[in-house]
């Protein structure tokens, strides 16, 4: 066994026995692995593992060990290890000879896509940069096309300047590769291959026949417009890789979440894709995170590039100022996190899911239904509340929601055509939502469950709940105040964190949620806003007036005038 791959091995098996602190994402990648040395071997194996390959000129090699090697012998450029070189920890190593060892008989890369979400200062940048100059120079391909990749100029420069930097402070990199550093790109003119930053700020990126696109802080990309490129532009070679490592966010409707979720369920076992890496470093839930343990989890460069003398006084005064967690959690223990002011324990929400919950078996029970309505932008909610058949006081929720396909096509969230593909999203043709649609499922509802009230905002329902009420729907006008929606949002609260709302894992609900900032006023009233429009709420709003009737049952109307609630 090769030195760089006894070190990833054993971090690997350290993990996995709990001898290192990591978070079960991180085993899981690990014990993926561990399975994958066992379970592909021999001739008829669809992939080996770092096999001797041989170059263009025949020079023999092992492509993990290669990889490593070569950047080994590049200089950190920044920090107190500035001009040093690189040495590489056993966590880098692991992921290193993981991606790029697997290979299939061509001698051909098994994985083709990466996803890394590791705290910030972990050297994330300059992992990146070095591999980025390996993927120009040293990995074989012909006209090879290298990006950094970002929705900004600064942003996509980040790793391309360090990887600049690098070339340019190793002379013996340069002369060995005949690499030209210019000032706004590399090449190598002998194999016809660059390496150049781009942005979708100004860039034209269609039609880019990629190699190696390196996407940093997926988390802060708005749009899904940059990963789609590269993930396109990618598939137009047999060896190439696309390469995504980043923080976590706060935008559970963003491309980097979607992403996220799908590497999660690969390392569950939910499904199987040997095209795909992923590891995720950051605390596990019920872990307490104002501890240096929590720190010491998250962070596998702790004690190197992650000093405990920087980030020890950045807890502690997040301990002191509420306002400074969730900017914590997110940049130095990876969690994501709703909004900056944040009001629900997303970890508690999660908690409460049951993937069993069917709405089906609640056919003829009690129901309470809310409805927020909406026309062109903001997303129209009818959430449906249920007494739990087998929790005392509890209640089982389920959302149905809708948009216009106009505004579907023209959005930024990268989530609504998937969610219209899972039936999570109800789509209404033209530029403004069909309320017809929401009559028609109302209608449905009252012929299945025994439905007590329908509460609703008055604005822009004023037709459609005297068409319902003319077919015999009991419609009840809550008004959006403070008066009507603190009690409730308070409940709602101390239900989830007492888990006894239980819903199906609804992902438009947990985004609204995650989205929801609670305001509290001088007598402790406290009621639901959003930081920015493209942040939802709506289906929070609804199950909030569906709960108030719930708790308050009987159909006289809730007025509460006198705390006029903006929810645009």
């Amino acid at each position: 066994m090769t030195p760089y791959i006894k070190t990833a091995k054993d971090y690997a098996e350290a993990v996995a026995a709990g001898e290192i602190s990591a978070c079960r994402w991180v085993q899981m990648a690990c014990r993926r692995q561990l399975d994958d040395l066992t379970r592909f071997k021999g001739k008829a194996s669809p992939y080996r593992f770092n096999p001797v390959l041989a170059d263009g000129k025949g020079k023999a090699y092992r492509p993990a060990e290669n990889l490593c090697a070569f950047i080994e012998r590049l200089p950190h450029v920044k920090g107190p290890l500035a001009s040093e070189l690189i040495s590489l920890e056993p966590w880098q190593v692991f992921i290193l000879t993981t991606v790029f060892g697997w290979v299939k008989p061509d001698g051909k890369r098994r994985f083709r896509r990466s996803y890394i979400e590791v705290p910030r200062g972990n050297a994330k940048s300059t992992l990146s940069s070095a591999l980025a100059l390996y993927m120009l120079a040293a990995d074989g391909e012909g006209g090879a096309e290298v990006y950094s990749l970002a929705t900004t100029r600064d942003q996509a420069r980040i790793v391309f300047g360090d990887a600049q930097t690098m070339a340019r402070r190793s002379a013996g990199f340069r002369s060995r590769f005949a690499v030209n550093v210019g000032a706004h790109n590399m090449h190598v003119l002998a194999t016809g291959s660059k390496f150049e930053a781009l942005s979708a700020e100004g860039s034209t990126l269609d039609g880019l026949n990629i190699h190696f696109g390196c996407v940093d802080e997926l988390h802060a990309h708005k749009t899904r417009t940059v990963y789609d490129v590269v993930e396109t532009g990618t598939g137009k070679r047999d060896n190439s890789l696309l390469w995504v490592i980043t923080t976590a966010g706060s935008n559970r409707a963003g491309i980097c979440y979607e992403v996220r979720t799908f590497v999660t369920k690969l390392l569950d076992g939910v499904f199987e894709d040997d095209s795909q890496f992923g590891i995720i470093y950051g605390l596990d839930d019920g872990d307490a995170w104002d501890t240096e343990s929590a720190l010491i989890k998250a962070n596998p460069n702790w004690g190197i590039s992650v000093r405990p003398e920087i980030l020890g006084p950045l807890q502690a005064k997040a301990m002191q100022l509420p306002s400074a967690i969730n900017n914590f959690k997110t940049k130095h223990l990876n969690e994501w996190v709703n909004a900056d002011t944040a009001w629900m324990d997303m970890r508690a929400w999660d908690a409460c899911a049951d993937s069993g919950l069917d709405l089906d078996t609640f056919e003829g029970q009690p129901c309470w239904i809310g409805l927020d309505l909406a026309s062109k932008t903001d997303i129209a909610a009818l959430m449906l509340v249920f007494q739990h058949p087998d929790i005392a006081d509890a209640y089982a929720v389920f959302g149905k929601y809708y948009l216009p396909e106009d505004t579907v096509s023209a959005a930024s969230n990268s989530q609504y055509p998937g969610w219209m593909r899972t039936g999570r999203l109800t789509v209404t043709p033209g530029n403004v939502i069909d309320f017809s649609w929401i009559e028609a499922d109302l209608m449905d509802m009252a012929s299945r469950f025994g439905v007590q009230a329908v509460a609703f905002d008055p604005f822009q329902a004023t037709q459609l709940s005297t068409r319902m009420l003319s077919e015999g729907l009991p419609m009840i006008e809550v008004r959006p105040t403070v008066l009507n929606f603190s009690e409730p949002m308070k409940t709602l609260e101390a239900l989830v964190l007492q888990k006894k709302l239980v819903h199906d894992g609804d992902p438009v609900l947990a985004w609204m949620v995650s989205n929801v900032v609670a305001h509290l006023d001088a007598k402790d009233n406290i009621y639901p806003r959003k930081e920015r429009p493209e942040n939802k709420i709506d289906g929070i709003v609804a199950l909030i007036m569906a709960l108030a009737r719930a708790f308050l049952p009987g159909d006289a109307v809730i007025l509460g005038a006198d705390y006029e609630l903006m929810l645009l």
